[in-house]
């Protein structure tokens, strides 16, 4: 390939642009050593394309006829997910305009609530918590990249996420075929990298990778976290005739670090 191409093709991959035929040839470039890992943007690119999705912008009307709607549907919603997956394109507007409007309420009611209300408004912070996790579990199982994506970028919403939340993004980290999709469930996972549980199954997924980006991604928060642990997962990486000789220079650089 030549030079121009390459650059234009880097030039894309770093617009978020690129599409699953256009990262393999990049990462196939990287293993033949044509492309340098410097000529591309961290995750930090990647966490800030991951902002820029946009909010559902609720309506300015709330009242009592919605909440009204609210219950109903939840109803309706619960009965659906105990028998099939629900139909995304009809459900995420009605969830999306919930929690939002759910937030609005909260927010509104905060300083005129007396003592009493306290169980009802953690209640209320509970559903928010809910409808979100479900709506996140709901489009991983989307086949646009892009839904997926967003799924990820909503675990930055939660104040708290569940076990259900953080192993649905270690199955995105381990299997998803987008590269894009797998780096931020990567950043979303180092957020709860305190939890020993989570530094675990995180070593334990370097031997999962075979991108070239992942694995330097991975490494790199190896290093971020100090987690010294990871040092054998990470040789196995050097040990490798499949992995790529500049990815093995990243990979020892990380080590040297933690070691």
């Amino acid at each position: 390939m030549e030079k121009k191409q390459q650059q234009e093709l880097i030039a894309k991959y770093n617009e978020r642009l690129a599409d699953p035929a256009e990262i393999r040839l990049i990462e196939q470039l990287i293993e033949s050593g044509e492309v340098d890992l410097t000529e591309l943007r961290e995750l930090s690119g990647l966490d800030e394309q991951i902002q820029k999705i946009e909010s559902p912008v609720p309506s300015i009307q709330l009242d009592d006829q919605f909440y009204a709607a609210l219950a109903k549907e939840k109803r309706a919603l619960k009965t659906k997910t105990s028998l099939t997956i629900p139909d995304w394109n009809f459900l995420f507007p009605r969830l999306a305009m919930a929690v939002v409007l759910l937030l609005i309420g909260f927010s509104a009611g905060f300083f005129i609530q007396s003592p009493s209300e306290n169980k009802e408004v953690s209640q209320l912070t509970e559903e928010v918590s809910e409808l979100k996790e479900l709506m996140m579990l709901t489009m991983l199982e989307k086949e646009s990249a892009t839904q997926r994506l967003k799924a990820v970028s909503l675990t930055s919403e939660m104040e708290q996420v569940s076990e259900k939340v953080t192993n649905a993004l270690f199955t995105t980290l381990n299997n998803d075929e987008n590269v894009n999709v797998r780096l931020a469930a990567l950043e979303a996972l180092k957020s709860y990298s305190k939890d020993s549980a989570v530094r675990t199954k995180l070593i334990a997924s370097i031997a999962a990778q075979d991108s070239p980006l992942v694995q330097v991604a991975m490494a790199e928060l190896m290093v971020a976290i100090q987690e010294k642990k990871s040092v054998e997962a990470l040789k196995q990486l050097l040990q490798s005739e499949k992995t790529p000789k500049e990815v093995k220079t990243k990979i020892s650089e990380s080590i040297k670090v933690l070691i």
